[in-house]
């Protein structure tokens, strides 16, 4: 008897020490269908739905380091605004914020924020995937935010960026070409890659330095959520956010 039941402990010591090398089990997947559904992921990240445009369904699966569109029933015109932007942030957008983060910051005290992405594209769809950087005179929380910078890394189907294009500029070990104007509700600079980048290494200031010396902000404004995702104008499953990381210095 005394046998088995020391037989029985040094298993389960066993067990317990299996458990404590192999570390904390992954995250299970979370899937998002509600217009904006949001969770928060590895502690600092917040990933959204964020389905604005359209009453059709959309689903994301949120994974430990991203998400990928599971269900895309949206079909909005290619002269309009797209179907929605599921995407992943770090910062405060409409009142949600991510865990611990020091956004909004002025944009003065500032001395980095560098930010990385990895991409998985589809071919059948029609989108964007760029990086919403988001600037107000405020600390502002929630609501619509002054300017707008978006980095466009891909694009399929007959879309472009809102206004005009105003030029090209070399930034992050890329050439980019600027379009600026605005939506109604804000300012809006653009800069799209000229062919496709499945993920990107940079400092966000790069770009909000450019967009401060276009005249459409200002180093006391601030800085209020680095985002990066999809703008779907039809289809889209499939589309994924391998990796994301962001953080401001």
């Amino acid at each position: 008897m005394r046998t088995r039941i020391v037989t029985a402990l040094l298993a389960a010591v066993a067990s317990l020490v299996a458990l404590l090398v192999a570390g904390p089990a992954a995250q299970a997947d979370t899937q998002l269908c509600e217009p904006y559904a949001t969770t928060t992921i590895q502690g600092q990240y917040v990933v959204q739905n964020n389905r604005w445009g359209t009453s059709a369904t959309q689903c994301i699966t949120v994974t430990d380091s991203g998400f990928r569109i599971t269900q895309a029933d949206g079909n909005a015109s290619t002269s309009g605004p797209p179907n929605s932007y599921p995407s992943i942030f770090t910062g405060c957008h409409y009142t949600v914020c991510s865990p611990g983060t020091s956004l909004p910051r002025q944009i003065s005290s500032i001395g980095s924020a560098p930010s990385s992405i990895s991409f998985s594209y589809v071919d059948n769809a029609v989108y964007d995937a760029a990086y919403d950087i988001w600037l107000d005179p405020q600390p502002k929380q929630d609501g619509v935010n002054q300017t707008e910078i978006m980095i466009w890394l891909n694009r399929v189907g007959p879309i472009q960026p809102i206004g005009s294009p105003t030029g090209y500029v070399n930034l992050a070990g890329q050439s980019w070409e600027v379009w600026t104007g605005s939506n109604g509700s804000n300012n809006v600079i653009s800069f799209v890659a000229p062919s496709a980048l499945s993920g990107i290494g940079f400092d966000v200031l790069d770009f909000v330095r450019e967009t401060i010396n276009r005249g459409m902000a200002d180093y006391s404004w601030y800085l209020t959520s680095i985002q990066a995702g999809f703008e779907p104008w039809q289809g889209g499953v499939g589309l994924a956010v391998n990796s994301f990381s962001a953080s401001v210095n």
